[in-house]
């Protein structure tokens, strides 16, 4: 997958994020089984907040690209291919996004703090897997919604303030290359 400036920015942007917030739970130290296990049983009610958000936001995101595709397709300009490589790109992400959350909020869900066959040194690494994977979809769902935003303040220059001399806006003279590329 060839990455343009935007997704860069984008990817950067979520990668940052997810070390802001993953930080935090490196700043506790070294836990016990024991504490491990209370802080499980008391952060997990936010973490399947979180995981309740993202879900519910990278469907919507899906849901509300089909008419961010039906304006671009409507624009009396010709967007170039790579307006919609990059629409295809947030689409993958975004749905990549929800699969893993979905599947994440599944697995946090099952009730081993009540388990008596976990060993407690476990607990720690359960922990610390749990803030893990909670700080790599913050920072994904915040890659998407920055590389959204990219592609709706593209389509607010070209369709909505009317430049013309947009790099994603095809003019007739690379609309022949267009075709052929």
């Amino acid at each position: 997958m060839k990455l343009n400036t935007y997704t860069t920015r984008a990817l950067v942007g979520g990668v940052f994020a997810t070390f802001v917030t993953g930080f935090g739970s490196f700043l506790l130290g070294n836990l016990s089984g024991y504490e491990a296990k209370s802080l499980i049983e008391s952060s997990l009610p936010g973490i399947n907040t979180l995981f309740n958000t993202v879900i519910l936001a990278s469907a919507t995101i899906l849901a509300l690209m089909l008419t961010l595709l039906s304006v671009s397709v409507g624009s009396n300009s010709k967007l170039k291919n790579a307006h919609y490589s990059y629409v295809l790109q947030i689409a993958k992400l975004d749905t990549a996004v929800f699969i893993s959350s979905m599947i994440s909020f599944l697995l946090l869900n099952l009730p081993i703090t009540e388990s008596d066959n976990v060993p407690s040194n476990w607990f720690n690494i359960i922990y610390y897997i749990s803030l893990g994977v909670a700080s790599i979809h913050c920072g994904a769902i915040i890659s998407v919604v920055l590389m959204l935003y990219n592609t709706i303040s593209n389509i607010i220059n070209i369709i909505g303030l009317g430049n013309s001399e947009h790099p994603l806006v095809m003019s007739d003279d690379n609309e022949d290359d267009e075709n052929e590329g």
